[in-house]
């Protein structure tokens, strides 16, 4: 769960000024960046056309891909700090180590939520016995200034709940959804849930007026409100729907993000969310120099060293670009 873009821009993200307060179908291209020795996935959230949806701060979707004969995901020891971080499978495992000890492999549609709170290092990787194919999404949650330092932890949620209808079965993530709730932690107004459709369905799901949504494609093709999404990309919704309409041509398979626009500005650079550069920069060096994030056991190679940061000062932005 990790940003190993070794150039990443410093960016502010957050803040209502920037909000769609009404319905929109604003369609999200991905940008292509590498994972790891040999992953390739596909990042939509931050986007040239929007930064957040949300406290959801980070989206990648990756695979399927034939890793049948390959090491599949090998991201090394890394630091995080002032997020949580979601990891969803729809086919393989990603073995979980943190700085807390927890040694966790996580299979398809069971929950890895890790908070990091005030600091944490962990390390993901495809286990050396492992299934053909990988596909999965990576996604970071921004924490609010008053739970930003809590104490790192994480969690394991192998059975979540289901909402169903006729050719749909959906699997609640995070937060609530037609009242089911996932048992994942959260600490903003927030939903997260898989969709899966058999194909000619055609239904609509119960939505917040007062969230942002946007739903992410997995497989298959789904037409989200009339407009066709296919794999790897995501459609931005705005806020101001209670209710959300889906047919799907063929099986297939989304997700939908959602929560009450994120009020702070948040400074997120490399694998650490923050509100200031100076905590950005202090929490490098600390990376680099000291013990704050601790140390990952067990895993075959040394831990990532940060990038440069860039010279110019950090100049604020807002949610889009």
């Amino acid at each position: 769960m990790s940003n190993l873009d070794r150039q990443p821009a410093l960016s502010v993200c957050g803040g209502r000024g920037f909000v769609v307060a009404e319905p929109v179908r604003e369609l999200l291209s991905p940008r292509t960046v590498r994972l790891g020795e040999s992953t390739e996935v596909r990042r939509l959230l931050p986007n040239l056309g929007r930064r957040m949806v949300g406290a959801w701060a980070f989206v990648d979707h990756y695979g399927p891909d034939d890793i049948a004969d390959e090491p599949g995901m090998q991201v090394p020891p890394h630091p995080h700090m002032g997020l949580q971080t979601v990891s969803w499978l729809h086919e393989g495992e990603v073995l979980h180590r943190d700085s807390l000890g927890s040694l966790q492999t996580v299979r398809p549609r069971e929950l890895g939520l890790m908070t990091s709170g005030r600091a944490i290092s962990h390390s993901e990787e495809t286990p050396r016995s492992h299934s053909r194919f990988l596909h999965g999404a990576q996604l970071w949650v921004a924490l609010p200034d008053a739970h930003r330092n809590v104490e790192p932890h994480f969690q394991h949620h192998a059975d979540l709940p289901h909402v169903t209808a006729p050719g749909l079965d959906v699997t609640v993530i995070l937060g609530q959804l037609d009242g089911a709730v996932s048992p994942g932690s959260t600490y903003t107004p927030i939903v997260g849930a898989d969709l899966a459709l058999a194909a000619g369905t055609e239904a609509k799901l119960p939505l917040n007026p007062d969230f942002e949504y946007a739903v992410l494609a997995m497989s298959g093709e789904t037409h989200v409100d009339g407009v066709p999404v296919l794999p790897g990309s995501m459609l931005y919704l705005g806020c101001g729907r209670t209710e959300l309409p889906l047919r799907a041509a063929s099986d297939a398979a989304v997700m939908l993000l959602g929560g009450e626009p994120f009020e702070e500005e948040i400074v997120m650079w490399w694998n650490f969310v923050g509100r200031t550069n100076d905590e950005i920069r202090q929490a490098r060096s600390e990376w680099m120099n000291g013990d704050r994030f601790g140390e990952v056991k067990g895993y075959d190679g040394p831990p990532i060293p940060a990038p440069e940061l860039p010279a110019v000062p950090l100049k604020p932005r807002s949610r889009v670009r």
